[in-house]
């Protein structure tokens, strides 16, 4: 048995030509995952999300202009997509993504979805690619339902959790970690629960080293009831917006390595995929595809 993965049609949305966010990486992840055997009974189809779970995370005036198509303009520039209706079923199915993979981990203890991470949505608008918090969303909506008391979210996309930060901050037992290019995008940040914000050019060897020191002592400390791992690949050497310099093989390192505490705690995760820019999008799925890998691993050895 595989853990089981979300994807939805919908997560790869029609954009105009010559845009520069790589829409076409999700329906090439699924078929990357595929084609890797890791969906052997196919994917989970979740449920899109409703407002009253995003008000759970955002601020229902943000919320009602989203399902609208009514975002005012100074917000659709900050979030970087024009927020079409295809747009926000997109946005919905990967809220929905992610909250159903949440709930399938705590129950076979890991899942993941093949969208989602969209950590710059803040409460009150979107901004950088991200329209709707899944990660936030998704915490609150099963913190509400009383399905856990205490989340962890590690988050090592390269650029700094503020949405994450900004919607889950008030809350002390849903807590933020967030491993970053401190350089990098955005500017300012909104402090979340740790940030550790690490140098140009930092390789795989160092960033290894960073994570191997900070993240066990943090997991044994929070105990969480689940895991949300957003599992960026923009730390990749050969990402656009990026200025890290890990490898492949330094990603899956990092994907097995943070899969592995919680497995070997017996602690549920969840895995959503984060940023990721190049223009050779087949490269950027494959590299979006390490996360499930390292999902499948671990669960596999965990049987053994």
């Amino acid at each position: 048995m595989r853990p089981p993965i979300c994807f939805h049609p919908a997560y790869e949305a029609p954009l105009p030509d010559g845009h520069r966010f790589p829409m076409r990486k999700y329906g090439l992840l699924a078929e990357a995952i595929r084609a890797k055997g890791l969906v052997p009974e196919g994917f989970v189809t979740p449920e899109p999300a409703t407002a009253a779970m995003l008000e759970r995370a955002h601020d229902p005036d943000y919320v009602r202009a989203v399902m609208a198509c009514t975002v005012s303009r100074p917000i659709e520039k900050e979030i970087g997509l024009p927020v079409s209706d295809a747009l926000v079923q997109r946005s919905l199915a990967s809220v929905g993504g992610t909250t159903a993979a949440a709930r399938l981990a705590l129950t076979l203890g890991a899942a993941g979805s093949a969208a989602g991470g969209s950590h710059h949505a803040r409460r009150s608008q979107g901004a950088g690619f991200c329209v709707l918090n899944d990660v936030a969303v998704a915490a609150l909506t099963l913190r509400d339902e009383g399905r856990i008391g205490r989340a962890l979210v590690v988050d090592l996309d390269v650029h700094q959790g503020d949405g994450t930060a900004d919607c889950l901050g008030r809350d002390p037992d849903l807590f933020t970690l967030s491993i970053h290019c401190e350089r990098n995008y955005p500017h300012p940040k909104i402090p979340g629960d740790l940030d550790i914000g690490l140098a140009d050019g930092l390789g795989d060897a160092e960033y290894l080293a960073v994570l191997a020191e900070r993240l066990p002592p943090l997991v044994e400390a929070v105990r969480p009831d689940l895991i949300f791992y957003n599992a960026g690949v923009d730390p990749h050497r050969d990402d656009k917006l990026g200025r890290l310099n890990l490898s492949d093989d330094g990603l899956f390192a990092r994907d097995r390595f943070v899969v592995a505490q919680a497995r070997r705690r017996g602690i549920p995760i969840v895995g959503v995929i984060g940023g990721g820019y190049s223009q050779d999008v087949e490269a950027l799925a494959r590299r979006h595809s390490l996360v499930f890998e390292a999902l499948a691993a671990e669960f596999d050895a965990a049987e053994i």
